[in-house]
């Protein structure tokens, strides 16, 4: 009765907010130990986190349950260069999200475990306020009121591993997501859609996807643990509400992504760990189509081909260093960098990704567990993205010919306890 409560109460809290921005609309790490170490965790299987890393860690993670929550900044900022008769900025009022996770494991028996994990994704939160003074309600893409989108993500991993020999195991997490979403302020973008009345101002619509993330784990050697995982694309129903302003009349996938990882426990109290993470943006279309499909081939928004907001695949490279200092306290540090998905090299691109201004690349963090006498866990992690930017000309009529600059940075502080049973 209690795992259910918390179960639920997690399963509600996730949709409070999910606001993460850092690699795309990826977290960069899952669960406070990886968070701690720059989201390095595919070779690692000290927490419940297994189903959004790599599912066979499971079968080495022992009975747990890990309850975590993020206090996570994002500081968005976009300005036009003289569209609006003089340079304009504005900057996202949406500063603050609370982001939890859980995580639970039980052993059936020493070699197949039963768990789940819940997380959450996201990273489109935006808030802009109109210009005001002269330009009244007049937001920066030239519509009315308040400018932003809203999306949140939530995927339920139920989790199965098994040990096909006493270092190596396996596992699979079929993926469960809910998403919400709303846009306001983007009147301007109804005359270029195949349904204008789908694109603004229509509240929160909301879809169900599934997906199947699968594993493999090894101890290779005393020292020396590789882990792989692969993620399908998490096939969501549509957005009728905004099926004119996604292409594929309001389709928003879950890319597909995968993740290697070796960990190296260098000295008895140092462990290195290195992670590779691909995730192929460009294969959703909404997220990747690129804008020129409707200023050069005229593919309206909400069509099959129309334009998305022209992301790249992002190549993800994340290094984290533990070091325990005592039996009871665990020191880690790391750090990432990761492709900006959003070039800029494509007239009004920038526009476009005013609303989702996911241009961070590197990212630097810090973290500690500290043991209790219970034998329980409690971890904590910071991490800072460093703030970057991005600028490219508007396309025309009626957005204008100027250049638009984006930039964010991000800070975010979270803590999880852990059970150990």
């Amino acid at each position: 009765m209690k795992f259910t409560r918390v179960f639920t109460f997690m399963a509600l809290a996730g949709l409070a907010g999910s606001a993460f921005a850092t690699n795309g609309y990826f977290s960069h790490g899952y669960g406070m130990k990886a968070k701690g170490m720059g989201g390095a965790a595919t070779a690692s299987h000290d927490d419940a986190f297994f189903g959004a890393n790599n599912p066979a860690a499971a079968a080495f993670a022992g009975n747990r349950i890990d309850l975590g929550a993020d206090l996570f900044s994002p500081i968005r900022e976009t300005s036009n260069a003289g569209d609006f008769g003089t340079p304009v900025t504005s900057e996202s009022d949406s500063e603050y999200f609370l982001i939890p996770e859980f995580g639970y494991n039980r052993m059936v028996n020493s070699n197949l475990a039963l768990g789940v994990t819940v997380y959450g994704n996201g990273g489109m939160n935006t808030d802009y306020p109109a210009l005001g003074g002269a330009l009244g309600t007049t937001n920066i893409l030239g519509g009315t009121g308040s400018l932003g989108v809203d999306l949140m993500q939530l995927i339920i991993a139920p989790t199965a591993a098994y040990k096909v020999a006493p270092n190596h195991s396996i596992g699979i997490s079929p993926l469960i997501g809910y998403q919400r979403f709303a846009a306001t302020g983007i009147q301007p973008f109804t005359a270029y859609s195949a349904s204008p009345t789908k694109v603004t101002e229509n509240g929160h619509d909301d879809a169900f996807g599934y997906g199947v993330r699968i594993g493999y784990m090894g101890k290779i050697t005393p020292t020396i643990t590789i882990g792989a995982a692969y993620a399908s694309k998490i096939d969501f129903e549509e957005f009728s509400e905004y099926a004119g302003l996604f292409a594929e009349q309001g389709d928003f996938d879950i890319p597909e992504n995968y993740n290697l990882g070796v960990a190296w426990q260098a000295t008895p109290a140092v462990k290195l760990a290195l992670d590779y993470q691909r995730i192929n943006y460009n294969d959703v279309a909404a997220v990747g189509n690129p804008v020129s499909n409707l200023l050069v081939l005229g593919q309206p928004l909400g069509s099959a081909n129309g334009p998305g907001f022209g992301w790249d695949n992002v190549d993800v490279w994340k290094l984290g260093v533990e070091y325990k200092y005592s039996q009871k306290l665990i020191l880690r540090a790391g750090y990432s960098h990761n492709d900006n998905p959003i070039k800029g090299s494509d007239m009004g691109e920038v526009l476009f990704n005013i609303l989702a201004p996911a241009v961070i690349e590197n990212h630097a963090t810090l973290g500690f567990t500290y043991t209790l006498a219970s034998g329980n866990e409690v971890t904590m992690s910071y991490m800072h993205a460093f703030e970057n930017d991005v600028s490219s000309a508007r396309p025309g009529a009626p957005f204008g010919t100027n250049v638009d600059t984006i930039k964010m940075y991000q800070n975010s502080l979270g803590i999880q306890y852990s059970w150990k049973m």
